[in-house]
């Protein structure tokens, strides 16, 4: 890093703005501040979100999937950061390495039966190669880390930005849903979501677009143990008639499940406060998983009609950074949104987070940082967009594509018991 000589940083005693407290904002907040030298004056580092503090402690969380396969990877990048050793203690899953057959991810047909069960190898330094977490989880132990060093101004939403003629940034915000005020800042970092403000200023055009599957999804309540094989492990049924569901747990009692189905557009908003609405969610979760063996008809009549939600499969491209719109970055899914199908969204904010505050930190001007972490991000995200819609077509096949898949899975499952894997 060019400051170490002689004390000087091209962002030394300036101000960030990160747009949003989602996982690669709060990320990218604790790796700067890790990575920053301690002889060098650090800059100011404001976060802005549009929740609450007590709405984001409060919500009812999705489970995640967390791997390590790789130095890209998600507990790759919570090593880095100082979190995994807490993040793993609150693991729903994790993936044992001793055969104890529990903690992978699994295909199965429609009545359960297994035809492939995944067990990645751990590489070097990580004591797994996945896991899953509850997301309300994940994001306490990012916000608590990121607030020892970083201020986060709760329900304040960034709705506009501006380019000053001095090359720094004027970003227009809403404080608790009605006081309008502003911030001038020398970076923005725009991590607010796959609905990015900013983005929709600077980019009006790069819109999300639909993937061409809709999930019904929902939690279901158990009082005594989860249904097997949803205790020990987690994944998705395959049909064979156009439909595929998703489960994994989500606390001791909690099960998430997804069902989808392929659409030629995107639902209408659903309102699970309303009471015809929520009725006709389960006549359709019902009538399209009808396919799908037990424990499936008991997870539906056991789920909470509050956590039932319609998710419209959704995503775009990733893209390279220009700064002449301004010195503004867009990390996770503000840049490369990916739907629920990627199964990798909080990898790539983690690393995203990660990889922008080491750039900046090693590089002699904002150019050469941006051009560094384009390098690292894009190949990654672009890969995970392909991946996700290779699933959507697998989880959807029907007729003879679907035993071609069903055959290819049984058969590579077979073999990687065989060996081992």
């Amino acid at each position: 890093m060019r400051g170490q000589e002689d004390q000087v940083h091209f962002l030394s005693g300036k101000k960030i703005v990160v747009a949003g407290a989602g996982v690669s904002g709060l990320s990218f907040a604790i790796a700067l501040h890790k990575l920053w030298p301690s002889s060098v004056e650090p800059p100011v580092v404001i976060i802005y979100d549009r929740d609450a503090q007590e709405s984001v402690a409060g919500r009812e969380g999705y489970s995640l999937s967390l791997n390590g396969l790789d130095r890209d990877s998600g507990l790759y990048a919570l090593k880095q950061l100082g979190l995994l050793d807490d993040i793993i203690k609150l693991a729903i899953f994790r993936v044992e390495d001793q055969g104890q057959g529990k903690g992978h991810f699994m295909m199965w047909t429609h009545d359960f039966r297994p035809m492939i069960t995944v067990r990645p190898k751990v590489i070097e330094d990580l004591p797994t190669a996945g896991m899953r977490i509850a997301r309300k989880d994940l994001r306490r132990v990012l916000v608590e880390a990121a607030s020892k060093s970083t201020e986060i101004r709760w329900g304040t939403t960034c709705t506009s930005i501006q380019q000053l003629d001095d090359g720094r940034v004027r970003i227009h915000l809403v404080k608790d849903g009605s006081i309008e005020t502003s911030e001038e800042c020398d970076l923005l970092v725009a991590a607010d979501g796959a609905s990015s403000k900013v983005r929709a200023c600077l980019r009006p055009d790069d819109v999300l677009q639909f993937a061409g599957s809709v999930q019904l999804a929902g939690c279901a309540k158990f009082k005594d143990s989860l249904p097997a094989p949803l205790d020990t492990n987690w994944g998705g049924v395959l049909t064979g008639t156009g439909s595929a569901c998703f489960f994994s747990r989500v606390d001791q009692d909690t099960l998430v499940w997804a069902l989808s189905v392929l659409n030629t557009e995107p639902r209408t908003k659903y309102d699970n406060s309303d009471p015809q609405q929520v009725q006709e969610f389960f006549r359709q979760a019902r009538e399209l998983g009808k396919d799908i063996m037990e424990p499936y008809k008991t997870i539906v009549d056991a789920t909470d009609p509050s956590t039932t939600i319609v998710l419209n499969a959704m995503d775009k491209q990733p893209f390279s950074h220009s700064l002449k719109g301004g010195p503004i970055l867009f990390i996770g899914d503000s840049n490369h949104a990916v739907s629920p199908f990627a199964g990798n969204g909080a990898n790539l904010a983690l690393k995203d987070g990660w990889d922008l505050a080491e750039q900046l930190c090693n590089s002699d001007n904002l150019t050469q940082a941006v051009m560094a972490y384009d390098k690292r991000s894009l190949p990654r995200a672009v890969a995970t967009l392909k991946s996700s819609h290779w699933r959507i077509k697998v989880g959807h096949a029907t007729g003879l594509s679907y035993w071609m898949y069903r055959i290819f899975f049984t058969l590579a499952g077979t073999m990687m018991k065989l060996f081992g894997q």
